[in-house]
């Protein structure tokens, strides 16, 4: 009888402890949670400005690159000749690092502008077309271009599996920045920033229209200006992509400041 008292005893302890152990367990749990969270939001938050910057970076590097390459490069007219043939020939290794160091740069600012566009529309699209566009620069610089519109010199124009890789991926690369500008603007529209939803359209409609414009003359006129239509495409595409940066970071610096 003492014994099996003394049991019963222990099973109703055991009972009326068991809901205050397991809230306290849940609260330190929550606890640690919340200063986890918190703590990674810190670290993200304080790195924010630094990725979005490299969305100003990455488009003047690209840019400035690719323009003295073109200037130095014997036999090379930039007038007529896409940027991407400068891959080709002595010294392609510069233009092959400038767009994997472009797309690397791109990926950066990515993560702060989705890190900037929590919610509301196109918050999810945004940062997956950016990154995409990113994505595109480093593919293309180890998967190289064919030689196309006399560069390099004498060489065979003949297709390849990895130029025409190549050629879908500058497709790719200028669709996906075309798609992130409209959905931006569609974004602005519903909240009521009219300016920069019409520069976005605006920017959307040359830059798609400049690599159609690009793909004819390439294609049709011997000898036409393909390289700088290619490149005012290519301007467009880093100064959208520039001012984009310094919105989200005078977004994120009102947010801190607020904090």
């Amino acid at each position: 009888m003492v014994s099996t008292s003394g049991a019963a005893d222990e099973q109703k302890a055991t009972r009326d402890s068991t809901p205050i152990d397991d809230e306290r367990t849940c609260v330190v749990t929550d606890t640690l949670s919340r200063k986890t969270t918190a703590r990674n939001t810190g670290q993200l938050s304080a790195a924010t400005p630094i990725l979005l910057a490299c969305g100003i970076i990455a488009p003047l590097l690209n840019i400035s690159v690719l323009l003295v390459l073109g200037a130095i490069r014997p036999d090379y007219n930039a007038l007529v000749v896409p940027d991407s043939n400068l891959e080709l020939g002595p010294g392609g290794w510069m233009q092959i690092t400038n767009y994997i160091v472009t797309g690397a740069l791109l990926l950066a600012f990515t993560v702060g502008a989705k890190w900037r566009l929590l919610r509301g529309p196109g918050s999810t699209w945004v940062p997956v077309l950016l990154c995409v566009y990113g994505l595109t620069f480093v593919a293309i610089g180890p998967i190289l271009p064919d030689p196309s519109l006399g560069y390099p010199l004498g060489a065979s124009e003949e297709l390849t599996v990895h130029g025409a890789v190549h050629s879908l991926l500058g497709l790719v690369q200028f669709s996906s920045l075309t798609a992130a500008c409209f959905v931006l603007a569609r974004r602005d529209a519903k909240l009521g920033n009219l300016g920069w939803s019409t520069y976005s359209k605006v920017s959307g409609l040359l830059i798609a229209g400049s690599y159609l414009a690009f793909a004819l003359v390439a294609k049709l006129v011997d000898g036409g200006p393909a390289g700088l239509i290619e490149r005012i495409g290519l301007v467009v595409c880093g100064t959208w992509i520039a001012l984009l940066a310094i919105r989200l970071m005078k977004q994120s610096a009102q947010h801190g400041s607020a904090t």
